[in-house]
């Protein structure tokens, strides 16, 4: 496959008929790939920089997937005191069960289904979503940027995957030698061809309206964007 263009061919787990058990199963898979490959790292030092010494915090995670981030930053804020309203919405009817039977009730996560933008006007403090930018179409890129700029008070975080040869051709066998699901090895693979390079950011989000935003590297392989509004302080 040639990485010089984006990969515009759909992942198989979006497919309509895909059975919930089916769904379930790739979804942890990938909330297992996420912990192998440090996924939450940007997302929490991102929460660091925006949150700051606040002791609250109320934030959306769009396209939540397994819930694994949700529930990794229920367990930062706790060990710094913070009280955190987590809210997670996915398109995929399938997420909200698949995530909530791997979370615990005390962690006090909301898992919805629908449209994000229907949550416009929800006092957000931070937006986040993690292997989700590649999955839009370029329009639908651009008016989650305006959401998010729009709706998070204290800054919002895409954590997405960096389009990169060395990546493409891991992958599959870092997948196959796990032993994770045929279709996070097939979808995984297409991802990456389908995500961007750091070169490609800044057009799309001048055309978004969006500035000081950042876009930067996280390793391994992750290409973040994050924009952090305003100074952190202490309280709220």
């Amino acid at each position: 496959m040639n990485l010089a263009q984006r990969a515009m061919a759909d992942e198989l787990m979006d497919a309509d008929d895909l059975p919930a058990a089916t769904y379930a199963a790739v979804v942890g898979d990938l909330a297992r790939v996420n912990t192998v490959t440090l996924a939450i790292r940007p997302t929490l030092a991102f929460l660091n920089r925006a949150v700051g010494q606040r002791q609250s915090l109320k934030l959306l995670d769009v396209g939540f997937g397994d819930g694994d981030a949700l529930r990794r930053i229920a367990g930062w804020a706790a060990k710094r005191g913070i009280k955190a309203e987590l809210v997670g919405i996915d398109l995929n009817q399938r997420s909200a069960p698949a995530a909530a039977a791997h979370t615990s009730p005390d962690l006090g996560i909301t898992y919805l289904t629908g449209d994000y933008a229907s949550l416009g006007g929800g006092d957000w403090d931070c937006i986040i979503s993690s292997l989700v930018a590649h999955h839009m179409t370029h329009a639908q890129l651009v008016n989650f940027l305006r959401f998010m700029e729009r709706e998070a008070r204290l800054g919002w975080l895409v954590n997405d995957l960096h389009r990169h040869r060395f990546a493409f051709h891991g992958f599959p066998l870092l997948a196959r030698l796990a032993g994770w699901h045929p279709i996070v090895r097939h979808d995984g693979t297409l991802s990456i061809a389908r995500s961007y390079r750091p070169a490609e950011w800044p057009p799309i989000l001048k055309e978004a309206g969006v500035d000081r935003a950042r876009a930067y590297r996280a390793f391994p392989f992750r290409l973040c964007v994050e924009k952090v509004m305003e100074e952190p302080a202490c309280g709220r």
